[in-house]
């Protein structure tokens, strides 16, 4: 169930119950207190007259109340709404979280939107209780912490590395939102955090990243491992690393699950303040922010797709940590084998990415737009029109002719991309699902799917199999993860359609 449509009754009985599933989704005020905490909170259950609930710290935050100093609110997982909404808010929320407000303001956000910063303010208001400052502020407060707890950064370089424009407003920001200085915060971080804190200081992050529920991490690093790109990226049984180019300059990081079963962030920065950016990222890439037991819940009332969701519970979706990047993967991969686009990719990465220092056996990046654009042509190789086609939208991007972001709008973004030379239907869906965590996209003409499908007893023409998922609506996502891994146990097999 979406919480935007959950009752006042069903989110006081998730609050009673402590229910984890929906920290993050939504934050619980308490007018006697004057405190905010996520539904888990192990504090006793505060009486129904004094609650108010509200869909964004930053909107508690704005009503004034402060932050439970024992459940840490801001420590929980992101809200799956903002990948599940299309709507104006659901693509603040995300381009938010990416450092748009801190890197163009207001305005370059409201552009972004196609509305006036004013008309945005009120949108923003009326949607989520708080305006697109407000909310960038609770994202810059989140970081701080994050910071403050990971690292022995001094508190002024945490300061401008979360955003903030002056040690004053920070130390002003964290007594207002969590009630405490940011000393005193730091304090009482787990001693395990402390005694690997020291790293930081030379630009080295080791963060946790909470999420719902059961993660088929295997499965992410399966499908990792069939399409790295060597040079740019690593994966192992158990982790996944990368380089990434960030607003402040080259950026590695590494995600892997550790014995506890966390998610852990390993990143090495040139610029701190980039950090943010990258946590966002980072939890795309992996669909950190899905609600999977809702979405196994849901799934599992099909009888054709019960026994795969009890066979890979808690399946994601792969992401994207640079839109433009997963355009140009998925237009060389669209009609090869992903073994083929693989050599294809790893041959222009070593030929136009650039080089920089070295991490882990990781030392370049993949090429800019501009790069693909001016030599692509000597690199690529197939058949012209594919190679004309993936230099084209590479010049699209590159000049802004063609805009892709995950703030998008779905149906926009689709038609965009389906008005490029070579770019069909499986191309723009694909995207649309890597690039916005669209969760309810799904590839009828996906040679993949169709096999998975057919195994599972589904219809497996087009046609068919497009009827038959409208009813796992609004996740047809991840029923299509469930058929790709149902293809085949290494995930390897890929989409093709004709272009």
């Amino acid at each position: 169930m979406s919480t935007a449509a959950m009752t006042f009754d069903e989110r006081y009985r998730a609050i009673d119950a402590r229910d984890a599933r929906f920290d993050g989704q939504f934050v619980t005020a308490v007018r006697s207190t004057g405190i905010y905490c996520r539904p888990s909170c192990p504090a006793r259950t505060p009486k129904p007259a004094n609650v108010t609930f509200y869909p964004t710290s930053a909107a508690a935050h704005e009503a004034g109340y402060r932050a439970c100093k024992r459940c840490l609110p801001e420590a929980a997982p992101g809200s799956p709404e903002w990948n599940l909404r299309g709507d104006v808010a659901g693509r603040a929320m995300r381009l938010i979280a990416d450092g748009v407000v801190e890197r163009e303001g207001v305005p370059g956000l409201a552009t972004r939107l196609g509305y006036s910063s004013r008309h945005l303010t009120r949108l923003l208001t009326a949607e989520l209780g708080a305006g697109p400052l407000a909310l960038a502020r609770a994202q810059r407060a989140h970081t701080a912490r994050m910071l403050l707890v990971a690292t022995d950064l001094p508190a002024a370089d945490v300061a401008f590395s979360a955003g903030f424009a002056s040690v004053r407003q920070f130390n002003d920001t964290i007594r207002e939102v969590f009630g405490m200085t940011p000393l005193a915060l730091r304090a009482r971080r787990p001693s395990a955090a402390s005694a690997g804190a020291g790293a930081a200081a030379l630009g080295a992050i080791d963060l946790v990243l909470p999420h719902r529920g059961p993660l088929d991490a295997r499965g992410l690093f399966a499908w990792m491992a069939a399409r790295t790109v060597a040079g740019a990226e690593k994966t192992t049984a158990d982790g996944f690393a990368r380089t990434l180019r960030l607003p402040g300059g080259p950026a590695w990081f590494e995600l892997r699950v550790d014995a506890a079963g966390r998610v852990r962030l390993r990143a090495r920065l040139a610029h701190l303040r980039d950090l943010p950016v990258l946590v966002a990222r980072a939890r795309r890439l992996f669909d950190l922010d899905a609600d999977p037991i809702a979405v196994d819940a849901a799934l599992s009332t099909h009888a054709e797709i019960a026994p795969l969701v009890a066979r890979v519970p808690g399946i994601r979706v792969p992401g994207a940590a640079d839109p433009h990047e997963m355009l140009i993967r998925a237009m060389i991969g669209q009609q090869i084998t992903v073994a083929a686009a693989t050599t294809a990719l790893t041959a222009l990465t070593d030929a136009l990415g650039e080089r920089i220092e070295g991490h882990d056996g990781l030392d370049r990046l993949f090429p800019t737009m501009a790069a693909i654009a001016e030599r692509g042509a000597e690199v690529l190789r197939g058949p012209a029109a594919r190679i004309r086609a993936v230099t084209g939208a590479a010049a699209a991007l590159a000049d802004g002719t063609l805009t892709l972001t995950s703030g998008d709008d779905g149906p926009s973004q689709r038609a965009a991309l389906l008005a490029m030379p070579g770019i069909g239907p499986w191309t723009a869906d694909y995207v649309r699902m890597r690039v916005l965590g669209d969760p309810d996209t799904t590839l009828p003409g996906d040679v993949a799917v169709r096999a998975g499908a057919a195994a599972a007893g589904i219809p497996a023409d087009p046609r068919g199999f497009a009827e038959w998922a409208a009813r796992t609506a609004p996740w047809r996502s991840y029923l299509t993860a469930h058929l790709w891994r149902a293809s085949t146990p290494t995930l390897k097999p890929q989409r093709r359609e004709t272009t």
